[in-house]
């Protein structure tokens, strides 16, 4: 009986540790891609190892408003995290490199490593003043101020996280 007990609870301990190895967002995701700082991995995630932010490897692929954009983000799940959030303005500057570039589909040139892939040259930031939301423009890296809920083409929402 106690061989048998053994036996049960040395395939349970099995079976949750596969569980845990499988479940997504545990942290086990594999690295396919390195640029400098960043490290892409297999979960759609991206690493800056010198800010400790995972961010989202694309943006949500059309135009959004700031509102919108606060709402895909917060409610993102890439990699199976749940605490996606929306950047703010220094961490998307953060990312502008003007030593990369990319044409990003809907043409511009943007300056920012090709992992992490801008469908278009803006993306909202969190930062609010009154009824205005700030956009980094990764052509130039400028930052905007913009009517919260004008409906602003190009702009793309770009999720970010603790990479704890």
């Amino acid at each position: 009986m106690k061989r048998k007990s053994v036996v049960i609870i040395g395939t349970i301990v099995f079976c949750m540790l596969l569980l845990v190895l499988w479940l997504p967002g545990t942290g086990l995701a594999g690295e396919i891609a390195r640029d400098g700082r960043f490290i892409a991995y297999d979960n759609g995630t991206v690493l800056d190892t010198s800010t400790n932010l995972m961010w989202a490897a694309r943006d949500n692929g059309s135009d959004i408003t700031w509102s919108k954009a606060l709402l895909y983000c917060d409610n993102y799940r890439g990699g199976g995290y749940t605490d996606w959030r929306m950047p703010t303005q220094d961490e998307l500057a953060g990312l502008y490199d003007q030593a990369k570039t990319y044409n990003a589909d809907c043409g511009y040139s943007i300056h920012l490593t090709s992992l992490i892939h801008l469908t278009c040259a803006w993306a909202w930031a969190s930062d609010t003043r009154d009824t205005n939301a700030s956009i980094l423009y990764f052509v130039d890296g400028s930052r905007y101020w913009v009517r919260m809920f004008f409906d602003c083409p190009y702009t793309r929402a770009l999720p970010v996280r603790s990479g704890k």
